[in-house]
This record gives C-alpha cells, sequence and structure tokens, in this order.
C-alpha cells in the first residue's frame, strides 16, 4: 500500500514535471558551441556522502576540459566575467533550486615586467574567488568567502620549490588554499588532475572499446582541470522538516532510504550576453546566459545528438521534463543500435558482450522501436506499481513504441523510488512486478537530468572489500547473488548502494555503468532477465547477464590515486615531468585510500562546529552544531562583559548534526557569544551573535 507521504510527492512531482526539465553530462568537448569557450566548459560533476565525516556530502565540479600541463606561458585558469555554480534541488513541491552556490573569479598580476607566470616568490595570473550562496532560488545572495585563493598551476619544481620560485611545495599550496566559508562550508577551488578515465578515442571512433586491435588507452591520463570541491553538512543540504529529540532538534534520517534525504545536484556556467572586443581586451555586458551545464555524465556527450547539444547546454533541467523533443533520445538511445543483432550489433565488435533484452522472460522486447512493459499498461499486472496510470504510469509506460520509458529515462529524470517494480528481484518469486528488495531511493521528479543522490545511504569504505568502482550494478550483483543479502527481502544497506547513479564517486566508473544499463543490467536488477533465460530457472546468471557484467572498457581506474582527504582529488600533473599516467588495470584499494596508522578513538580531538541563523537577528536566532565524535559538551552564552547569560546544551550527545534556539528577547541589542566545551573544560568554538535593533 502506498504512504500518504509517497502520493504526496507523485503528485507534486507530476505538477513539476508538466512545467519543465533539462539534460546535464560529463563534457569534455561535447557541444560545437562550448567547445570554442573551454574557460566556460562544465567538464564532469561528483556528489557523494563523505567516507571521512558521515556527516557531510562532497561536491565536486570540474570546468576546463584537457588541459596540457604544460600549456605556457599563459596556463589554464577560471575565467573572469563567468559565474560558475552549483545547484542543489531538495523538494519536489517547489520548481527551481532550493540552494545555489556561485563562484566568480578575478586575476591579478603582481609582476607585469616578465613573461614568467612565477618568479622570486611572485605569481602572476593569481587567480583569486568568491563565494556567494543563495537559498531562494537566486533571488537573494549572501556572500559567504571572499578572496578564497587559487593555488598556481603546477609549472614545475623550479617554479613551485627553487629558492627562485614560490619555495614551497605542491601539497602545502593546496593545503594552504582550503577555506572554511562564513556558513561552515569547506571549500577549495585550484588545477587538479583530471579525476576522470575513459578510452576517448576509442569510444569516438565508432565504438571501439575495448579496443580491438590495440591497447586500451586513457584518454585523459597527465591532463588536468580546474576543481571547485565543496564539503558541506548534510543538513544545510536537507530539506526542511524538523524532527524532536529532548527539545533539541536532532537531524537523523528514518531509514537509509529516506526520501526527505534526497537531492538533486546540477552545475552551470554563464556569461554576460555581449562580448565586445577592444584593442588589447574585451569588455562584457548584458544579461547572463547560461552556455553550459551538466549533471548525469556522458548525457550531452554520448546520448544527446550533435544537432541538440547546443540547445541541450542552453536549457536548465527545469526546461527540460516539458520538452519532450529530448525525451525520445531516452526512449530509444542510439548506443542501443549497437547491442541489437537485429539492427546493427555487429557492426561494434566491442560491444559484443552486451545485448538488450529482445525477449525478457519470453514476453518482453526492449529493443529500439518496440514496446517494452507497455502491453502491461492499465492490466492488473501493474495495479498498484509505479506503473499504474493512477501514480507513475502515465509518464512511465507514455506509450508504444517506447521501450526504455521504464529504465533509462526515469534514471535520468526523475530518479528511482523505493517502489515496485523498482527494487531488486531477490524477494519476487519470479515476478518482475511484485515488491522484492528495497535498493535505491533517489526519487526527485522536480526537473530533468540531475545527479540525484539519497545522503541517508551510508557511505562505502575505500577500504571495504566489497568497494567496486562498479557502484549500483554491484551493490545490485551483491543483494542479488551474495548469502548475506540475498536471504531475505528486508532493507539493509549493501556495499556501493552509495555509487553511481545514486550520486556519484570519484572511483566509479561510470562510462561502463552507463554502457551496462543501456545493455538492459537494470531491468535485469528487477527481475527482467536476459533472452537466455527461461521462467522458473531457479537461477537467473545466465551467460548473458555475466557477458553484460563482465564488460570492460579497458579503462577501469583513474592515471593517479585519489588523495584520502579533503580535496580529495589528486594534484596536477607538472608541466616539467613525465607523465606515465595510461592505466587500464581495475582498480585495487591501494590505489584509492592507502593504508594509514588508525589513531586509537581516545586520541582523536573532538571537533564540533557551529553556525547560527539568522545572524544578526532580532530577537529569535537557531544555533546549529555539528558533533563529528561522540562526546560530552556543553554550550552557554555570553555578554560582551563575560557573563554567563544561559545555558542551552549540557551532557553527552552522540555524533549527528543538532539545532537548538536562543531566545534574546530579554538583551539589548549588542554582542553576544555562544561558546562550546567539552568536558575537560577545553574550548571548541565561539560564535559571534549578533542582535539588532
Amino acid at each position: 500500500m502506498i504512504t500518504h507521504f509517497f502520493k504526496k510527492v507523485l503528485f507534486l512531482g507530476l505538477i513539476g514535471l508538466v512545467s519543465g526539465t533539462s539534460l546535464l553530462a560529463s563534457s569534455h568537448r561535447e557541444a560545437p558551441l562550448i567547445a570554442d569557450d573551454p574557460l566556460a566548459d562544465n567538464v564532469d560533476l561528483y556528489a557523494f556522502r563523505n567516507p571521512n565525516n558521515k556527516n557531510s556530502i562532497v561536491i565536486v565540479a570540474t570546468y576546463v576540459p584537457l588541459q596540457l600541463p604544460h600549456g605556457g606561458p599563459n596556463y589554464y585558469n577560471f575565467g573572469e566575467n563567468i559565474r560558475y555554480e552549483i545547484h542543489v534541488d531538495n523538494d519536489a513541491s517547489i520548481e527551481g533550486d532550493e540552494i545555489i552556490y556561485r563562484f566568480t573569479f578575478h586575476q591579478e598580476t603582481e609582476d607585469p615586467s616578465t613573461f614568467f607566470n612565477i618568479r622570486l616568490g611572485k605569481q602572476n595570473l593569481r587567480m583569486r574567488y568568491d563565494v556567494e550562496k543563495s537559498i531562494d532560488n537566486g533571488r537573494s545572495w549572501l556572500k559567504i568567502l571572499g578572496d578564497g585563493p587559487v593555488p598556481p598551476n603546477y609549472i614545475g619544481d623550479r617554479s613551485i620549490e627553487s629558492p627562485v620560485g614560490l619555495n614551497t611545495t605542491y601539497d602545502r599550496l593546496m593545503k594552504r588554499a582550503i577555506r572554511r566559508t562564513h556558513t561552515g562550508e569547506k571549500v577549495f577551488a585550484g588545477p587538479v588532475d583530471d579525476p576522470f578515465f575513459v578510452d576517448l578515442g576509442g569510444i569516438f571512433d565508432l565504438g571501439d572499446a575495448p579496443r580491438q586491435n590495440d591497447t586500451p588507452k586513457d584518454g585523459i591520463a597527465c591532463m588536468n582541470t580546474s576543481a571547485i570541491v565543496m564539503e558541506i553538512p548534510i543538513p544545510y543540504l536537507l530539506k526542511r522538516s524538523e524532527r524532536q529529540v529532548r527539545g533539541i532538534r536532532r537531524l537523523r534520517p528514518d531509514n537509509i532510504l529516506d526520501p526527505d534525504y534526497v537531492i538533486g545536484v546540477w552545475a552551470s556556467a554563464s556569461r554576460p550576453a555581449i562580448r565586445t572586443l577592444r584593442p588589447g581586451g574585451e569588455e562584457y555586458s548584458g544579461d547572463w546566459v547560461q552556455v553550459s551545464r551538466l549533471g548525469m555524465p556522458l548525457t550531452n556527450e554520448a546520448v544527446i545528438p550533435i544537432g541538440m547539444k547546443d540547445y541541450w547546454n542552453a536549457i536548465t533541467p527545469y526546461d527540460e521534463l516539458a520538452d519532450t523533443l529530448l525525451d525520445k533520445y531516452f526512449y530509444n538511445p542510439e548506443l542501443a543500435l549497437y547491442m541489437d543483432d537485429d539492427l546493427f550489433g555487429g557492426a561494434v565488435p566491442a560491444f559484443g558482450p552486451l545485448r538488450i533484452q529482445r525477449n525478457s522472460l519470453q514476453a518482453f522486447d526492449f529493443g529500439n522501436g518496440n514496446d517494452g512493459l507497455f502491453g502491461l499498461k492499465g492490466s492488473d499486472a501493474v495495479a498498484g506499481t509505479a506503473l499504474d496510470d493512477a501514480i507513475f504510469g502515465t509518464l512511465l509506460l507514455p506509450g508504444p513504441g517506447l521501450p526504455r520509458s521504464v529504465d533509462l529515462w526515469p534514471a535520468f529524470h526523475t530518479g528511482v523510488p523505493n517502489f515496485p517494480p523498482y527494487q531488486l528481484a531477490t524477494g519476487k518469486a519470479g515476478n518482475p512486478l511484485a515488491p522484492g528488495k528495497p535498493f535505491v531511493n533517489n526519487f526527485l521528479p522536480n526537473g530533468g537530468d540531475m545527479l540525484r543522490l539519497n545522503m541517508a545511504v551510508p557511505a562505502t569504505r575505500r577500504n571495504h572489500p566489497d568497494f567496486s568502482s562498479l557502484g549500483l550494478i554491484q551493490a545490485a550483483v551483491l543483494g542479488l547473488t551474495d548469502p548475506r543479502y540475498n536471504t531475505s527481502a528486508d532493507l539493509e544497506w549493501i556495499p556501493n548502494m552509495d555509487g553511481f547513479p545514486n550520486g556519484r564517486r570519484l572511483e566509479d566508473d561510470v562510462t561502463r555503468i552507463e554502457l551496462q544499463a543501456v545493455s538492459g543490467a537494470v531491468l535485469a536488477a528487477i527481475g527482467l532477465w536476459y533472452d537466455d533465460y527461461t521462467a522458473g530457472d531457479p537461477n537467473p546468471v545466465t551467460q548473458n547477464l555475466l557477458n553484460v557484467l563482465t564488460y570492460t572498457t579497458g579503462v577501469e581506474a583513474n592515471d593517479k590515486p585519489f588523495e584520502r582527504r579533503f580535496p580529495y582529488l589528486a594534484q596536477p600533473w607538472a608541466g616539467d615531468g613525465i607523465c606515465s599516467g595510461q592505466v587500464v588495470s581495475p582498480v585495487t584499494d591501494n590505489m584509492i585510500q592507502p593504508a594509514t596508522t588508525v589513531i586509537p578513538r581516545t586520541e582523536v580531538p573532538m571537533q564540533v562546529r557551529m553556525a547560527n541563523y539568522p545572524n544578526p537577528f532580532t530577537d529569535n536566532t537557531t544555533l546549529r552544531y555539528q558533533m563529528e565524535q561522540d562526546g560530552a559538551i556543553s554550550i552557554d552564552v555570553y555578554n560582551m562583559q563575560g557573563q554567563r547569560l544561559t545555558q542551552l546544551v549540557k551532557g553527552f550527545q552522540e555524533s549527528g548534526t543538532y539545532e537548538v534556539d536562543w531566545n534574546a528577547g530579554a538583551y539589548p541589542a549588542g554582542l553576544y557569544f555562544a561558546r562550546i566545551m567539552n568536558e575537560r573544560g577545553e574550548i571548541l568554538q565561539i560564535q559571534k551573535l549578533v542582535k539588532s535593533k
């Protein structure tokens, strides 16, 4: 029985779907117009739960593709006259973004007398940036960071480490560039090794991946990109709701698939409409126009055809769902043509292991132009499922000849609900439409192609024995075949449930995952098995399924190991270095998380972060604080004379995020201070509180 809440979300979602949507993608020079404006070109987008801090989300947006490390004397960097934005949607009942972070960059020249970028401790073409935040879909903005530093390009060891250069190390430069905003977010902006890995040459050579007559090559190895990285406390991104714990609001999910914890993330770049060239420079004027955007990887590169790519970049996710012109590329994806022997499968031998279900359960044909599950529309078989017209069927089964409306289209446009038939086949007793093992809920039907993430799903440790770069594909395999998880249909955490397409981790092999998805892996996961399976057979792991699961492009890992700590991306390649980064081997634990010495819990210093809103305030303000470890704390409020006015919190609390209110109506306008102390009397933080008249 569907819950009242789910009915409400679906109703509101349907209203939102009528009004609009958009598409987003991994984006290395993916469209004709933006290829001529690399500084404004979105490259990739990542959003994942922090593996080191369960209370925060990490978002990475990269720009400026395919940077050669030795590309001097004018090295790649962020651009001026560009608005780089990270957008977050968390409420299907409200059209538009609930949160937007805007980054704007400005350039300084310290020594105009030299052609060197770095010389004698001075850095020319130095970049700095401001960060603004909006929580009302861009109607108002609050500046939360000013003059954030961008590390210089890694020109070479003489420029960085020698006394005639900056006389430091690049590691120190990156660490010094990490900033904390006034509202508590951690931020980094600067050049990094491009974290994306793919055999670009093979993929775009008519699908020659893995290469049939050559060694696979990471086409982005040894190249850099410009990254904006944010670590954001989960409550900052959470759909507004209140939960009471002993008088203090504690923000925690009901379970690992709590729908209130679903967010949609997309990134964009905009320029002023008018560019005027003048001798020795240029001027910009006019309204701001979006020129690039990105959400799900590879959409604009490998799904949208050439003739629509510039149009796709210009619209937002809230313009897209009403624009059915783009839907057909998901209902009948071009890539599926090359995974079908009745069409062009034989022309792309590299895709030989990838084949679409043409006769699943000897009843359903998902080949391009066929009906998929549409023949069940309106029948008792789909009654009460998400395919029921009374629920979501008008969108998931819109008509005949649109076979992938039930899997690819929602994955890119709405996310997937924890509702039949979108549950694992475990527990379904052979009926793919029956309730099964709950698996994922990143359903947010308020816009088009976003990177959707359920923030309640725990992160899989990067050194976990079951960690896999195949993300949800591997989580489904474990849930269907591993005795630890397939003996019941109960909701439980399965390793890699936090992987793509439930968000996107740096390690996720999204090219491989998306090709497997186009080949029907999602349909198989819910019980619509491949053609060589016979209904009633207790073993659904057929040769066709194994072929899809073991398919590889030949490039399965980044050319550099990722860092274990913020900002997690690897240092950029040096312009004077020698690159040997053609990595083709699978990801290993050592590449992701080198072994480290574990500090005993008693030796880890307690960390608490606190902010208050509004600030300034009139009579009431709310203090939000995040406990990164369990422990006993006290929070007291003092006036300017050092007198304690009240104690708001005292006692032991588990790690997590809390809120507590302070009513200052009895006190005059002025400055006050909230102080957090641990049980040993050590001050952890002092927060300034400004009471206005």
